[in-house]
Parts: structure tokens; C-alpha cells; sequence
């Protein structure tokens, strides 16, 4: 459900550009960024970190599009919250041997700890990437064509790198887990 509401601040943002402008969209992101933030706090009694910082990022971003009317602070947000990911797992893992992937799917599924490493490297370089190739994206094409990257290829990329790490995980799995699944499917 938490992931439906993120992409549903993409899917507003994309509808407002589309009919208005970008900094209509900008403006729409924000107001629907704050009104998750006051819906967590009016269900969990407590602000969510990762979505607290997420509407931080969104409010200075967006502020500053707003304010001088620059789309460029705008397209770096999706680089500073894609970098962040990617400098997240990758000093969770490297400096605490801590894999926050695990922490997230480790109940579903069980693998050793080499393995939980290699994929939180592989998923803090998938961050890494889609910061790098945000960037590309935002200089290189027309801002239309980086608001429907921000909606279809994200999650496009994000889709088909799960995927992958599925099927890169499913060899590793436990036999015993796989018939399990496979039973209850």
C-alpha cells in the first residue's frame, strides 16, 4: 500500500503537468506529499522517516522550481532521492553489515548473508544508476520527454530490475520454500 501512495504523488504529478505546467505539477507534488504525510500521522500517531524526509526533499526541490521558476531543481529531486538510496544500502551494508533488503523481505525469504550483501550492492548500484541516468535524461531531452522517463521509465526500469532479482534469487532458494510457493500459487 505504502508504494501505491508513491507512485500516486508520480501520477498526479504527471496529470497536472500534462494539463497545466510543471510548475502546477510541482506545486500538486508537494500538496500530495503533505496530505500522505498528515495521513500516516493521523493512522500511525507517528511521522514515517523515510516519508518525512521524502516531503522534505520535495518541499526544497519543489520550493526552490517554484520559486525561481527553475525546472531544474525539480529533475534533481529524483537524483538526490535515487542517490540517497544508493548511498543508504550502500554504507548500511558496507559499514554495518547491515542489508536493509533483508530487514524488508527477510521474513518471506530466507538466504545467507553473502547473499543479502551482493543484493543490496546490486540494488544500491540500480539507485546509483537511475541518479546518473535522471541527470542524463533531464540535460539531454525535452522536459516532456523527462516527465514521462520520471513516470514510465523509473518504474519501467525499477519493474524489470526486480524481476531480475527475483530470478537471480530463485536458485538460492530453499526447496522446501519453492514448493511452499509453488502450492499456495
Amino acid at each position: 500500500m505504502q508504494n501505491l501512495f508513491e507512485y500516486l504523488h508520480i501520477a498526479v504529478f504527471f496529470i497536472v503537468y500534462k494539463t497545466v505546467d510543471i510548475y502546477w505539477a510541482t506545486a500538486a507534488l508537494i500538496g500530495s506529499t503533505a496530505i500522505h504525510l498528515i495521513y500516516e500521522w493521523a493512522k500511525q500517531k507517528k511521522l514515517p522517516k523515510k516519508q518525512l524526509i521524502l516531503f522534505i526533499v520535495v518541499l526544497v526541490m519543489g520550493g526552490l522550481t517554484i520559486y525561481f521558476r527553475n525546472d531544474e531543481f525539480i529533475k534533481w529531486k529524483v537524483t538526490v532521492v535515487n542517490g540517497a538510496f544508493a548511498l543508504g544500502l550502500f554504507v548500511s551494508q558496507a559499514f554495518f553489515k547491515v542489508s536493509p533488503i533483508e530487514k524488508m523481505l527477510g521474513s518471506e525469504i530466507q538466504l545467507p548473508a553473502a547473499l543479502w550483501a551482493k543484493v543490496s550492492y546490486a540494488w544500491s548500484a540500480f539507485f546509483a544508476g537511475l541518479a546518473v541516468l535522471n541527470l542524463y535524461i533531464a540535460y539531454n531531452f525535452s522536459q516532456d520527454f523527462w516527465v514521462n522517463f520520471k513516470l514510465f521509465g523509473l518504474m519501467g526500469l525499477t519493474l524489470v530490475f526486480t524481476i531480475l532479482t527475483m530470478v537471480a534469487l530463485y536458485p538460492h532458494l530453499p526447496k522446501e520454500s519453492i514448493k511452499e510457493k509453488e502450492e499456495n500459487s
